[in-house]
């Protein structure tokens, strides 16, 4: 596909999605205060999420495949995903649902859209304050997993490229085990469709893979967080062709 093509084919993606998710913020302000708590983030982010899926794939031709969904637990837990794209921010909101998502306080200012997710309770945090946004984050994070509500972080704090790994905070696994649940590993290479620092969106298919639960009673935080990475860092080589020798 030529770079013309490309670029047509995602400011196309940016056009549609800003102006779906304009009407659909407009339409949740008043809809959503009826509908239950835990139901809100089906309807009002889980969907917007799902219409943005289906635009990336039909527009920019961006499919996926997921592996491990058998791991997905019935009881809410923390998942702790590598960070490579705003895809998976979207496409994680598809499967875990309610979720409480962990967001800038700023969004929730913006007309009609900040209005709308603050409905949802998400975790808001200030990012130019790292010790009082990491304190938000286990304080509303436990207060959401007590209400039945998944909890998604991104340890690295940053997106980095396909194949590299950053260094993984103890922020999530600190949640986890104040909450007394478990964390769920998630990885994927949506970098290779959804460059980080890139406008273009490139055609093919991202794999995402769901580990099993990593138990977090009666254990260390640097135990947890050693062992999420660790199996992060293995799939991430895996889905790259790396070889433990190469």
């Amino acid at each position: 596909m030529s770079l013309v093509v490309q670029s047509i084919r995602t400011a196309l993606f940016y056009f549609l999605l800003t102006i779906f998710t304009v009407f659909w913020s407009m339409v949740m302000v008043f809809v959503a205060p009826l509908v239950p708590m835990n139901r809100r983030h089906n309807i009002l982010v889980k969907y917007w999420a799902i219409i943005a899926m289906g635009l990336a794939r039909f527009i920019c031709g961006i499919k996926y495949e997921v592996h491990g969904k058998e791991n997905i637990t019935d009881i809410p837990c923390v998942m702790i995903s590598n960070h490579q794209s705003t895809w998976e921010t979207f496409f994680l909101q598809t499967l875990f649902s309610p979720q409480a998502p962990v967001l800038k306080k700023e969004l929730l200012k913006i007309p009609f859209f900040g209005w709308a997710i603050r409905l949802i309770k998400p975790i808001a945090i200030n990012r130019n304050d790292p010790r009082a946004a990491l304190n938000d984050v286990v304080e509303q994070g436990t207060s959401a997993l007590h209400d039945g509500r998944w909890v998604l972080i991104f340890p690295e704090g940053t997106r980095n490229p396909n194949g590299q790994l950053g260094k993984f905070s103890r922020g999530g696994v600190n949640l986890a085990r104040k909450a007394g649940v478990n964390v769920l590993p998630i990885a994927h290479n949506a970098a290779a469709c959804w460059p980080m620092n890139s406008f273009l969106k490139k055609p093919g298919t991202i794999q995402l893979h769901i580990g099993t639960v990593i138990e977090t009673k009666d254990r260390t935080a640097l135990e947890i967080n050693n062992e999420a990475r660790d199996w992060i860092s293995n799939t991430l080589d895996n889905m790259n062709g790396k070889s433990e020798g190469a």
